[in-house]
């Protein structure tokens, strides 16, 4: 059964985060993007920790709790979210998913020198490989009607890509006594001060175009793809470990290239479904020993 929920949980995730791209990329029309992001982790911080303290949960930091929060506010929060919405500016939301499904192959290759007891066997490999490639077709099935990509659009969310699994892999060791909601809420406190920062020493203009729009977008990366999605991601992280969680960048470019399509016009094409189905086989490969376990028991 825990199984089951943990399939669940990982699917809603992929929905909320694969939507969250184009939301991004609508809201980039009236606001630039550090400072977007910065509003958004504002907000979402508050939120969450209101969240934890409203169910009597522990919310004040102590010492022992500050290296991970440190840690997890710069990494997943200011830099992979700040570099991503500037990304976001020279791609389609469907490139940006793509580039960002390279999270667990980077996660593996963090993890092998940081927690030994993460490493991936050949096969497992092999799978995570073959869902990047489904993740491609999906992504960008038809070079005729999409443009090639931006080189530097590209290059800025690899970076961002990169962060975000090395923040998946640092954290995992720095133990903290914090619950998941009070810690994922001073993550994005931290880490949204930090892109106020960035976005002043970015010289952005620091006003936004309120348009029906940009608040539509805003409103869904706050409490949705932000709260619950962040919540969520935390409390699975802890259960599944950072390589299997981060296959989630698998699965949130096919929500990416259908949302994009449905709310941006954005290029889709039938060998959508072909690109699933090879994400399918990749983690078939990877959650093979799972899936014989299931069978066998």
């Amino acid at each position: 059964m825990t199984r089951y929920r943990n399939a669940a949980a990982f699917l809603l995730l992929a929905a909320l985060w694969g939507a969250s791209y184009p939301a991004v990329k609508a809201g980039l029309a009236g606001i630039p993007p550090l400072l977007f992001a910065a509003l958004r982790f504002d907000l979402v911080g508050l939120l969450v920790l209101g969240y934890g303290a409203a169910r009597n949960q522990r919310w004040r930091l102590s010492r022992s709790d500050l290296p991970s929060v440190v840690a997890g506010g710069t990494l997943f929060i200011a830099v992979h979210n700040g570099l991503l919405f500037i990304g976001q500016g020279y791609v389609t939301s469907a490139v940006s998913a793509v580039v960002l499904s390279s999270i667990p192959v980077l996660s593996a290759g963090f993890a092998r020198p940081v927690l030994p007891d993460e490493r991936l066997s050949p096969i497992a490999l092999a799978g995570i490989l073959l869902g990047l490639v489904g993740v491609v077709v999906v992504a960008n099935p038809d070079p005729n009607a999409v443009s090639s990509p931006s080189p530097l659009g590209v290059g800025i969310l690899v970076l961002s890509a990169s962060a975000f699994a090395l923040g998946g892999v640092v954290t995992r060791p720095l133990r903290t006594t914090l619950p998941v909601a009070a810690y994922q809420g001073w993550l994005m406190l931290l880490g949204g001060g930090l892109l106020h920062v960035m976005s002043l020493v970015r010289g952005e203009p620091q006003h936004v175009d309120l348009t029906p729009t940009v608040v539509a977008a805003y409103v869904y990366l706050v409490p949705f793809a932000g709260a619950a999605g962040y919540l969520l991601y935390f409390e699975l992280l802890d259960r599944l470990g950072p390589i299997e969680i981060n296959l989630v960048g698998y699965v949130s470019p096919v929500f990416a290239a259908v949302v994009g399509w449905a709310a941006l016009d954005e290029a889709l094409a039938p060998s959508v479904a072909v690109g699933f189905a090879i994400i399918v086989v990749g983690f078939l490969l990877v959650k093979r020993n799972a899936i014989r376990a299931e069978l066998s028991g």
